[in-house]
């Protein structure tokens, strides 16, 4: 899956009185925001629950078929808000970015899919999981528990230099 380039602007004009930079020249390339989402160890996600509440939780993201991914057990709290409402928001803290990346998620059901993120998450951190019959299973535990992968199609993304005086919106058109 590849997608095109995201737009990328700053984030506030000269009439929104605030002080981070108005300078063009500060607007960040969406590789240095990839970079950030592919090198961080550990992101947020957000997610609404069937009654309108917010759900937060820690995950660790890989970057896999040009997105975000990241793991979860299908009975999950996260994962069974997604069922209801795909939208989320993966957060991350980077050195020089703080990222929000906002988008949809969706369960990745294909064979070669399965086996990318598979394949990122044990280059990353070293976890093996098994694919077979469609799923994911980590076999090195009792009862090999079945685990769901996500990827994240961002619809828009805000970084934010930690200057704390830089900030660049990126939409996905």
């Amino acid at each position: 899956m590849t997608t095109a380039a995201p737009v990328a602007e700053l984030l506030f004009g000269e009439a929104d009185a605030t002080p981070i930079s108005t300078d063009e020249a500060t607007v960040k390339p969406w590789d240095q925001a990839r970079a950030c989402l592919e090198s961080t160890p550990k992101g947020w996600l957000s997610t609404v629950r069937p009654d309108g509440r917010a759900h937060a939780m820690p995950l660790m993201l890989v970057w896999a078929d040009d997105a975000p991914c990241f793991t979860s057990r299908p009975g999950s709290r996260k994962s069974r808000n997604l069922v209801g409402n795909p939208h989320c928001v993966i957060t991350v803290a980077g050195e020089t970015l703080d990222l929000v990346v906002e988008g949809e998620a969706s369960r990745i059901q294909d064979e070669a899919g399965l086996r990318g993120v598979a394949a990122a998450f044990e280059a990353k951190y070293g976890w093996e999981l098994a694919v077979r019959d469609g799923s994911v299973y980590e076999d090195n535990l009792p009862g090999s528990p079945e685990y769901g992968f996500y990827r994240v199609t961002p619809t828009r993304a805000f970084g934010y230099g930690s200057d704390g005086l830089t900030a660049t919106r990126w939409r996905f058109e």
